[in-house]
C-alpha cells in the first residue's frame, strides 16, 4: 500500500546529466577547443576519403551514403580500398565490421552517458567513435561526460559528412591525396589528446607501449586492420605492476604559506 506521506519526485529534481539539455557550459575549460581541433582533423580526413573513393572509380553516392549510415572512418577507408581493388561487397563489409568491433567496448563504457531514453541511446550509439569515447572518459562528472559526448559526437558527424561530400565532389581534381599528407593529420591530433594521460598514468604508458609493439610486429604479417585489434592485448600490461600517477609538483612557497 502506498504511504500517504510519499511524494513523487518533481521533474526538476531529475538528474540533469541523465536527461535534459546539453550545455556547452558543462564542459571544463579547454575541452571545447580540443573538440574543435578534432572536428578540423576529421574534416581534413573526410575530404581525403571522399576524394579517394571517387577517384578510385566509385559513384559519388557511395562514400556519401556510407558516411551517413556506417559512419566509421577506418572501416570506411578499408571497405573502399577493397572495393577499388576489385574485391566484393561481402569482403568489404566483413573487413569493416571487424575493424569497427572495438566500438562495442566503447558502447558499454559510455552507455550511461547517452541518456535514459531509447531514442537517445539509438542515436547516441551511432555517434560512438574513438574520439567521442576519449573525450567522455576524460571527464569526471556526469554532466561533463554527457556534454562531452553529445557536443563532440554531433559535431564530428556533421564535420565528417560535409567534408566527405566536398571530397567526393572534388573527386580526381585533388590528384594524389597522399602528397598532401592528409592521412597523418588525424593520428597526430589523437596523439596530442592522449599525451596528457600517458604522462600522468604509468599503467596507461605500459598498455600503450605494449599495444604499439604488438601492432608494429603484426603489421607485416597480418591483413590491414587486424594489428590494430591485436594491439588491444596491450591492456593486459596495465594490470601488471602498481598504478602510479605522475610525480606531483613540489608546492611553491606561496601555496604553502
Amino acid at each position: 500500500m502506498r504511504s500517504p506521506h510519499r511524494t513523487d519526485s518533481p521533474p526538476h529534481r531529475t538528474d540533469r546529466a541523465a536527461g535534459g539539455l546539453v550545455r556547452v557550459s558543462d564542459l571544463p575549460p579547454g575541452v571545447l577547443r580540443d573538440i574543435a581541433l578534432v572536428w578540423l582533423a576529421d574534416a581534413v580526413v573526410g575530404v581525403s576519403f571522399g576524394a579517394i573513393a571517387v577517384a578510385g572509380g566509385l559513384p559519388l553516392w557511395v562514400p556519401v551514403v556510407m558516411s551517413l549510415l556506417v559512419y566509421a572512418g577506418s572501416a570506411q577507408f578499408s571497405a573502399v580500398g577493397i572495393l577499388t581493388a576489385g574485391g566484393g561487397p561481402v569482403a568489404a563489409a566483413a573487413t569493416g565490421l571487424l575493424l569497427n568491433s572495438r566500438t562495442a567496448a566503447f558502447s558499454l563504457a559510455l552507455a550511461d552517458d547517452l541518456g535514459r531514453s531509447w531514442p537517445a541511446r539509438l542515436i547516441g550509439a551511432h555517434l560512438v567513435t574513438d574520439e567521442t569515447a576519449a573525450f567522455v572518459l576524460a571527464q569526471e562528472g556526469r554532466a561533463q561526460r554527457r556534454a562531452a559526448f553529445w557536443i563532440s559526437g554531433i559535431g564530428l558527424f556533421v564535420a565528417w559528412n560535409l567534408s566527405v561530400l566536398v571530397g567526393a565532389l572534388a573527386g580526381s581534381a585533388l590528384g594524389d591525396t597522399d602528397r598532401f599528407g592528409l592521412d597523418a593529420a588525424f593520428p597526430a591530433v589523437l596523439l596530442a589528446l592522449v599525451l596528457p594521460a600517458l604522462r600522468g598514468d604509468s599503467a596507461a604508458r605500459r598498455a600503450s607501449a605494449a599495444g604499439a609493439v604488438i601492432a608494429v610486429v603484426a603489421a607485416p604479417l597480418l591483413p590491414a586492420g587486424v594489428p590494430v585489434l591485436l594491439a588491444l592485448l596491450g591492456l593486459l600490461a596495465a594490470r601488471r605492476g602498481p598504478r602510479r600517477p605522475g610525480r606531483p609538483r613540489p608546492a611553491s612557497p606561496r601555496s604553502a604559506s
